[in-house]
């Protein structure tokens, strides 16, 4: 398939040089109305085979997209994101239908005419006042998903997790018992300390530190995300997650998973994908692959930014508190150090 598509890259490279090049040629010459009916033929032919190939690449390539998002707050990102994109195809397929059918049934022909409009005030506000119409209903709907999905108040013992970013490695500290975080700032970071938290505040004490993410299916987590150095963003794309990390200040996103690892690990389309991967990687003698949930960093933040990432595991309530209960807290590591 690479192989095809490189050859019909080389193909339209060739005719776009080779019609740049006529145009050179074509001072002082008249198109025929044998040239005019050639063009209008090709361009409907072209019509029919860009709708065709859009039509094959929705079939043959989406295995690649997503699976169903892993959080329930990302249930409605994929129906924003699936009204969205029915409405751009809607436009897209009837503006180019007409188009490539304009272009064909009105190409020049002897003795026919075009007739002129010099304005039109009811084209002019149709063509303003739909789209104005719905593009406002897409934005009133985006916002009303943006605003619940960001709403954690009413939130029932939510987990707090502080997500804290730096080249090129992420790091976690989960709130103890009082579910609450302590201060930190990078003037703290020394030795251990890596997340620079200020170990004077009584909140600090049981914080738990972990390079590894778990995550109990069914409650709501409130992530606060931090930077050490650059502008980075925590991208977790199955909970359809993403919060840019900003060096000085705090922000947040919270979701609820909804799928545990091993869930989305026996997923159709997950499996899908996973076999399509292993395919690749046997060719290429290595190992094979698993799923796993991956916090990654979305923003180009340095030249080991592709390999900035940090597993995630959600399982089921009973096992994350079973994990939970044998992290080390902050004061534990500092005095085990000491």
């Amino acid at each position: 398939m690479t192989a095809l598509f490189y050859i019909l890259l080389v193909i339209v490279i060739g005719i776009a040089i080779w019609q740049i090049i006529s145009i050179f040629n074509l001072k002082g010459a008249i198109a025929t109305e044998k040239d005019n009916n050639t063009q209008g033929i090709l361009f409907a032919a072209f019509g029919i085979f860009f709708y065709g190939l859009m039509i094959f690449t929705f079939w043959k390539y989406s295995v690649i997209l997503l699976p169903e998002s892993a959080s329930v707050e990302g249930v409605r990102i994929d129906n924003l994101y699936l009204v969205t994109m029915l409405l751009i195809l809607f436009v897209q397929a009837v503006t180019q239908f007409l188009l490539f059918y304009f272009a064909f049934k009105y190409r020049g022909i002897k003795g026919r005419k075009a007739l002129f409009y010099a304005d039109s005030s009811k084209l002019e506000m149709i063509w303003t006042i739909v789209p104005a119409i719905a593009l406002s209903g897409l934005v009133l709907y985006g916002l009303s998903v943006w605003n619940d999905v960001m709403d954690a108040s009413d939130a029932e013992n939510p987990l707090i997790i502080e997500v804290y970013a730096k080249q090129f490695q992420w790091e976690a500290r989960y709130a103890g018992a009082d579910n609450e975080l302590g201060r930190a700032n990078v003037r703290n970071i020394k030795g251990i300390n890596t997340m620079g938290v200020d170990m004077s505040d009584k909140n600090s004490i049981d914080d738990i530190p972990t390079r590894e993410l778990h995550l109990p299916k069914g409650r709501q987590i409130i992530f606060k995300f931090r930077s050490q150095d650059v502008l980075h963003s925590a991208f977790m794309p199955h909970f359809r997650a993403q919060m840019n990390c900003v060096p000085g200040m705090v922000t947040q996103f919270s979701f609820t998973p909804n799928m545990t690892t091993l869930e989305m690990r026996a997923n159709e389309k997950t499996m899908a994908k996973v076999d399509g991967i292993n395919k690749i990687r046997a060719e290429k003698g290595e190992d094979p692959y698993e799923f796993d949930y991956l916090l990654l960093c979305n923003k180009i933040c340095g030249a080991s930014h592709y390999n900035m990432q940090m597993k995630i595991i959600v399982e089921e309530e009973a096992a994350f508190n079973s994990w939970l209960s044998t992290q080390k807290s902050i004061a534990q590591v500092v005095q085990d150090e000491n």
